[in-house]
């Protein structure tokens, strides 16, 4: 008997060749979005069952779990299922994990050179036309900034902010860290307080979970201790930063920022970070540093090793 699959957010992945690959394992069938009203539904009689983001609670899963083996994750970060009940139940549970390193750390580069060269606000003089009435060849009115010889403090140097230090070095920055959990003691690095690594870095980079204790790690009470000219990425989790009250920091003083993840996905229309006030201090991006085309393809290998090696057990 094949087994009914079912992909409940297909368009998280974009183009991609999963159908074809599962089509040969199952009777598959995918839903490019799903709202929470039509999980259960969708998920009736399927044996395994794809998310990315689409919650699986303890009511859904309970209600699936006379037909439901196997649910696999299309990301690493599993607080979309309930865990625990999906135990109690035997409803194995399955993610990709490592598969974005490489895409996040490049996307963070991206975003620390960018803002280095003030891209946001020469793009914008360029494609308004100003420069095009300008009496000179150039404009340097915001200054350009090179990396090297920069102090660059990363929070969180795990898989992803070790690579991140790796490529930052080779930009001539010098790294410096901050262990969220206290527990990660690197040699390579000098590991520093948060305090102090917010009034150091020139560039601070954000490559932590979102849990309690990072939950409004970076708020009022310190984002004024980094100094003028500073860069603050997060390419980690939403909630880390609490976005009001950088925006309004950034509206005091001259601070750039490039956000790939927010408290809410999709962002909300009246998020502050889209204050015109502040543009030409951004880069923002739809939580995408994950997704290059190569991390997709080790991502989707990834789902299918996981249902194969279910399907052989």
């Amino acid at each position: 008997m094949q087994n009914n699959i079912v992909f409940l957010d297909a368009l998280s992945l974009g183009e991609n060749n999963l159908r074809e690959s599962l089509q040969s394992i199952g009777n598959y069938t995918e839903y490019p979005t799903t709202s929470p009203n039509e999980t259960l539904n969708r998920c009736k009689g399927a044996n395994i069952i794809l998310t990315n983001k689409v919650v699986l609670n303890k009511e859904i899963l309970t209600a699936l779990k006379d037909t439901l083996k196997l649910v696999c994750i299309t990301a690493t970060g599993t607080n979309n299922v309930d865990l625990q009940t999906a135990k109690d139940l035997g409803i194995e549970v399955k993610n990709v994990a490592g598969y974005s390193t490489k895409s996040v750390a490049q996307h963070t580069l991206m975003m620390a050179l960018a803002l280095s060269a003030k891209l946001p606000f020469y793009d914008s003089y360029c494609k308004s036309g100003t420069y095009a009435k300008s009496p000179i060849f150039t404009n340097l009115s915001t200054p350009l900034e090179l990396l090297d010889n920069k102090k660059w403090g990363i929070i969180g140097l795990g898989t992803i902010g070790l690579e991140v230090a790796r490529l930052a070095s080779a930009f001539g920055a010098k790294i410096s860290y901050y262990s969220t959990s206290g527990k990660n003691q690197n040699p390579n690095y000098p590991c520093i307080a948060l305090e102090s690594l917010l009034k150091e870095s020139d560039v601070i980079s954000i490559h932590a979970p979102l849990n309690p204790s990072t939950q409004n790690l970076l708020n009022k009470s310190n984002l004024s201790l980094i100094k003028e000219g500073g860069i603050l990425i997060n390419v980690g989790r939403g909630g880390i930063v609490n976005e009001l009250e950088l925006a309004e920091e950034m509206q005091k003083r001259k601070i750039y920022a490039g956000f790939d993840v927010f408290s809410q996905e999709p962002m909300v229309e009246n998020h502050p970070f889209l204050n015109p006030k502040i543009a030409d201090q951004f880069i923002l991006t739809p939580h995408n540093a994950w997704g290059y085309e190569t991390s997709k393809e080790i991502l989707i290998k990834g789902v299918i090793d996981n249902i194969q090696n279910f399907l052989k057990a």
